[in-house]
């Protein structure tokens, strides 16, 4: 799990006009919270939480905070728990910002990633992602980036469960383990092919 310095400054003022003056300053409006932290409002630099989310693509990362008021400054640890966007530039327009700590056990959602080829898909089947992310339980530094999952065992109808997956050491799922995680499902032309047969057969 990899840390990255970022700062962030104490803003005093919040609602849509204050939060627009910010942004055509270049700042984005956040706010740090957590379950021990009163929610702070925050004025982080678009550019740079831009420049770090680039170049740490598919990574999850501690973001070292420091929160910088009137000449002082205090460090904090959090993660990133929603960026909101702009729904035609797709510019960030806000971030949310969780502290954590260290010690202490936290809940993250965290990419699925397959590997492998069914053998149901061999045969002409479809696969189908049915959560493209899992929320697990551990410490910070256990924050896996992806979850792994071999589907090459998958046959026509097969289904991977939350129950059938092994987490990474540290780590535990905090979804329902009946959960269906991935399926593999017949194309509606096998479904016709073998209710043929199965009629063919029926009448020889």
């Amino acid at each position: 799990m990899r840390q990255v310095p970022f700062v962030a400054e104490y803003r005093s003022r919040t609602g849509k006009e204050a939060a627009k003056k910010l942004r055509r300053q270049g700042l984005v409006p956040a706010i740090l919270y957590g379950p021990q932290t009163e929610p702070l409002p925050l004025a982080v630099k678009l550019s740079e939480l831009k420049r770090i989310l680039q170049r740490h693509r598919g990574e999850q990362l501690i973001f070292n905070l420091t929160l910088q008021k009137d000449g002082e400054s205090e460090q904090r640890l959090a993660l990133i728990k929603e960026l909101q966007y702009h729904p035609v530039t797709d510019e960030i327009i806000h971030a949310d910002f969780y502290e954590i700590r260290m010690d202490r056990p936290v809940e993250v959602d965290v990419p699925v990633e397959i590997t492998g080829k069914a053998k149901g898909v061999q045969r002409g089947g479809i696969l189908e992602i049915i959560m493209h992310e899992i929320t697990v339980s551990c410490l910070p530094d256990r924050i896996p980036d992806r979850i792994l999952i071999d589907v090459s065992e998958l046959d026509l109808g097969d289904t991977l469960h939350v129950r059938d997956l092994t987490p990474p050491e540290g780590v535990k799922f905090a979804e329902d383990p009946d959960e269906p995680v991935v399926t593999v499902v017949e194309t509606e032309a096998e479904g016709e092919e073998e209710t043929a047969e199965e009629e063919t057969g029926e009448t020889a």
